[in-house]
């Protein structure tokens, strides 16, 4: 069974999935990247210098105690980061959609490029055959 399990692991599809993944992770990470560190200033900016990571939506307030302590913590909705990841969304469809796009224009090309003459067939060459032995 542990052999089996082992043959199944190292197949082609299964090591292809996993650098699928982990392919998959290190874009993901890049894009929040992006949409944080660089969309976001720039959208904030235009916004009148709105951080969309803080927006929120207070339910309760914190409650603090006289020592200073936080007793209760705040209860909010955090809209702010949603409207972040709805941002990285759209630039993540976007990438995919001018990967795909490139890929289909690529492949279009292969598709359209002419296919070599594959010469006679099978029934042209006994039809020749025939042909030349009723000459003799």
């Amino acid at each position: 069974m542990l052999k089996e399990f082992r043959d199944f692991i190292m197949t082609k599809n299964v090591v292809d999935l996993s650098i699928a993944v982990l392919l998959a992770a290190a874009v993901g990470s890049v894009v929040s990247s992006f949409t944080n560190d660089v969309m976001m200033p720039i959208v904030g900016q235009f916004t009148g210098g709105v951080d969309f990571s803080d927006l929120k939506v207070v339910l309760s307030e914190e409650i603090v105690g006289a020592d200073g302590e936080i007793t209760k913590p705040e209860n909010a909705i955090l809209y702010g980061k949603w409207v972040n990841t709805l941002i990285n969304l759209v630039i993540v469809g976007f990438v995919l959609f001018l990967i795909m796009k490139g890929y289909s224009k690529v492949r279009k090309k292969k598709e359209d490029a002419p296919a070599p003459d594959p010469g006679p067939s099978e029934k042209d060459l006994l039809k020749e055959i025939r042909d030349e032995l009723r000459k003799r």
